[in-house]
């Protein structure tokens, strides 16, 4: 499942919706590949990817949200730590089913509508949080 970024995923954070973008683009490239017969190969550089990338976004986006004092940060920490969990399952699965086609769509959609529903439900509430101030 592609899906493409837009400007209603913004959080209004230049940073934070940076990060975001690359994610999508990340996430697209594994939908493409799967259409092109690749993903076996791109899903381990996407796991690699993710797993740094998604911990240095969270550590980012933390630090920004220590540094406004934003109010929900407890739940941020804890809606972020139950996604790197699910990533490193998703990537144990994917090794030990030997690269298993469905599990491969399986991280493509949970990241996905992670991504998606994490954006639009807490992060734009840092957004928010950020121009009363």
């Amino acid at each position: 499942m592609a899906i493409t970024w837009t400007e209603d995923l913004s959080v209004g954070v230049d940073l934070i919706d940076e990060q975001h973008k690359l994610w999508f683009e990340k996430a697209n490239q594994l939908y493409k590949a799967g259409q092109e017969g690749r993903a076996k190969e791109f899903i381990i550089e996407l796991f690699d990817f993710l797993d740094d990338y998604t911990k240095q976004h969270f550590k980012d986006e933390e630090a920004y949200m220590e540094k406004i004092k934003y109010p929900q940060i407890d739940a941020q920490k804890k809606a972020h730590a139950s996604f790197i969990e699910e990533l490193a399952k998703l990537k144990k699965d994917y090794n030990e089913s030997g690269g298993n086609i469905v599990l491969i769509i399986n991280a493509n959609k949970m990241i996905l509508n992670w991504l998606t529903q994490h954006i639009r439900n807490m992060d734009k509430k840092i957004g928010e949080y950020a121009r009363t101030l």
